[in-house]
């Protein structure tokens, strides 16, 4: 095959147009060992492209969740740099007290920094998911080693209905499942029961979850997956929901909800889509 050195001359200058951010279209649509190579370059190029892109994307997703943690951190640092600075001063009752509430902050410290990064990860596509069978009872094992503490501060009761087989990745979804536990508990009164159900139809794989108290306004359910605004407990960030959110859009699901009222509680439900 012969290539004329216009044409050797034309390849080079694209191929260092590509190197200066340019991007001429440099394919001809023709037979040929030439054309092909043409073609694979142009390939290779938006190949890089999307990569770059795709690296810049994570890149500001993670400043803006570390601009998130740096904003959240603030209160509770400088409230335990007061009580440090007051633990010599203090009578022993009193410095028992500031340990406690120092160790308490270091924790949701701990736990918020934890969240915001997985959420990073989950938003920028980095997490792998890994699909496997998994029963709801197994899922609600994971669930009450988390919330068995509260549930008992509060006298609460968690019920299982239908053990349905669900097709996720357990560690994952045990999360976002305990994360809307942790909301319904928030919502049911003292001496409640959160109920967990499950079931499978032609459209997708779901997990519900119904509280025990009165039902959610239309305003509170707007602001419930959004970073920071939404918390009836004083201990919360209000980033639990959209976690959970955030991983079931990393297995092609969503959440629903029916707000309830009148004396009904609310209900969410986590689904997976079918393929």
């Amino acid at each position: 095959m012969w290539i004329n050195k216009k044409e050797l001359i034309e390849l080079d200058k694209a191929v260092k147009d590509y190197q200066q951010g340019k991007e001429p279209d440099i394919r001809d649509n023709r037979e040929g060992v030439y054309s092909r190579l043409k073609d694979d370059i142009y390939a290779l190029v938006r190949m890089k492209d999307e990569e770059l892109l795709q690296t810049a994307k994570e890149r500001d997703i993670l400043s803006d969740y570390m601009a998130d943690i740096s904003h959240q951190l603030k209160t509770p640092i400088t409230s335990m740099m007061i009580m440090a600075d007051l633990l010599e001063e203090s009578d022993d009752e009193k410095r028992g007290e500031f340990i406690r509430n120092i160790k308490f902050s270091l924790n949701k410290m701990e736990w918020l920094i934890g969240s915001l990064l997985k959420m990073a990860k989950l938003d920028s596509g980095a997490v792998r998911f890994m699909s496997g069978e998994v029963r709801l009872s197994d899922l609600m094992a994971d669930v009450r080693s988390s919330v068995e503490v509260m549930l008992d501060v509060k006298d609460q009761r968690l019920e299982m209905g239908s053990d349905a087989i669900l097709h996720c990745d357990r560690r994952w979804t045990a999360e976002a499942l305990t994360n809307i536990v942790k909301n319904a508990m928030e919502h049911s009164p003292e001496g409640g029961t959160i109920r967990v159900d499950s079931g499978v139809n032609a459209m997708y794989e779901w997990i519900s979850v119904t509280d025990s108290g009165n039902g959610l306004e239309q305003s509170q359910f707007a602001s419930l997956f959004k970073r920071f605004e939404n918390s009836t407990n004083e201990n919360g960030f209000g980033i639990g929901m959209p976690l959970a959110l955030s991983i079931m859009k990393g297995q092609n699901g969503t959440i629903d909800a029916d707000l309830g009222g009148n004396g009904v509680g609310a209900t969410f439900t986590l689904k997976i889509l079918k393929n």
